[in-house]
C-alpha cells in the first residue's frame, strides 16, 4: 500500500520533524507514504555538508538536516516529494531506490517532450541546454532502520535566483533550471500528479 498525502505549502522544519517522527513510530505494518509539498524559501544543508557552499549570507534560513548531500534550496514553485518507504518490505537497496526515483523524474520529463539524464557521481536529473548540463531535479535520502525519508525536488515554476547564493549540491557554477525555463507551463500540482504516477510505476516494478 502507498498512501499519497498532499500537504500544500508547508514550512520546512515542522515537515522535517514529522518525517522523523513518522519513521521512528512506524511498524512492519505501517503503509508507505509519499508526501507532496511545497516549502517557503529555505536552504537545507546535508549531514556532511560544508557551509562554504553558501556563498553569501541572505535572509533565507539555513537548516541542518540528516540527509546526505550538500546544500540545496527549496521554495515556492518547486515540487517536493518525500518518500517514506520500508526498504526491507519492498526488497530494495538504496542505490536501486535512487535509480527508480531518477527514472521516474526522467520519464515525467519525457512526457513533456524533454530529454533528461543522469550525471555520473552526481545524484539528480539534468537537462542539456545549448550544450550546458543544467540541474532540474535534486534528491537526497535518509535511511533509518531500513526505512527512508526525505526525497526529491523538481523545479517547476519558481524564482531560481536563490540558487545563485549557493554551489547547488556542492558543485561550483552548476546552473539550475525549471520547467518554465523549458517553456512548460504546468503548475506544481499538475507536475505532481504526473510525477507521483511515475513513482508509483517505478515502486510497483
Amino acid at each position: 500500500m502507498l498512501n499519497i498525502r498532499q500537504l500544500g505549502l508547508t514550512p520546512y522544519e515542522p515537515c522535517f520533524a514529522q518525517m522523523q517522527s513518522f519513521t521512528d513510530a512506524r511498524t512492519a505494518d505501517t503503509p508507505d507514504e509519499l508526501w507532496v509539498v511545497e516549502h517557503p524559501p529555505v536552504y537545507t544543508l546535508g549531514l556532511a555538508g560544508d557551509r562554504k557552499h553558501l556563498l553569501r549570507d541572505t535572509d533565507i534560513p539555513v537548516v541542518q538536516v540528516d540527509r546526505g548531500g550538500q546544500i540545496t534550496y527549496h521554495g515556492p514553485g518547486q515540487l517536493v516529494i518525500y518518500l517514506l518507504l520500508d526498504l526491507r518490505r519492498r526488497k530494495l537497496f538504496v542505490r536501486e531506490l535512487v535509480n527508480k526515483i531518477e527514472q521516474a523524474i526522467i520519464d515525467t520529463l519525457q512526457g513533456y517532450g524533454v530529454t533528461a539524464q543522469r550525471k555520473a557521481g552526481a545524484p539528480g536529473v539534468y537537462v542539456d541546454v545549448n550544450g550546458e548540463l543544467c540541474k532540474i531535479a535534486a534528491l537526497g535520502i535518509k535511511v533509518r532502520n531500513q526505512c527512508t525519508y526525505h526525497g526529491l525536488a523538481l523545479n517547476v515554476n519558481m524564482d531560481l535566483s536563490p540558487f545563485d547564493n549557493i554551489n547547488p549540491c556542492g558543485y561550483e557554477d552548476l546552473r539550475t533550471i525549471d520547467l518554465r525555463t523549458l517553456r512548460i507551463q504546468d503548475t506544481v500540482q499538475q507536475a505532481g500528479t504526473r510525477l507521483v504516477a511515475e513513482l508509483q510505476k517505478q515502486l510497483a516494478a
